[in-house]
């Protein structure tokens, strides 16, 4: 039997995945970043699970091409987000660490007026 605390780490790890793999690639300029940064978190906040994400784009990292946008790339990205399954909360984190864009669970905790049965 999965436990809700591996289930909600499962969950935030898949979402997070699913995020980079689904952005990385879009068109952006430093004017455009802020209605990205809130499409991501509006279209993530409705899957199942998502109780709180936050998602902040490096303007600095854009260099626009000839045609004056940037594409996003995971370095760009910095997400916090938090997952809840029935009593299980994780948070997990995508931020640049050097020149990686590093996944990272920041904590699970489960309430303990819980029991197994």
């Amino acid at each position: 039997m999965i436990s809700d605390r591996e289930r909600a780490a499962f969950e935030a790890g898949i979402k997070l995945g699913a995020l980079y793999h689904q952005w990385v690639g879009t068109p952006v300029s430093r004017e455009s970043a802020g209605s990205l940064e809130h499409a991501i978190e509006n279209a993530h906040i409705q899957q199942p699970y998502v109780t709180e994400i936050s998602v902040d784009l490096d303007r600095e990292a854009m260099v626009p091409n000839s045609f004056g946008y940037s594409e996003l790339a995971g370095l760009m990205l910095d997400v916090e987000m938090t997952v809840r399954v029935n009593q299980a909360t994780c948070h997990v984190s995508l931020s640049r660490e050097g020149e990686y864009p590093m996944m990272r669970i920041e904590w699970i905790d489960e309430d303990s007026e819980v029991s197994s049965s």
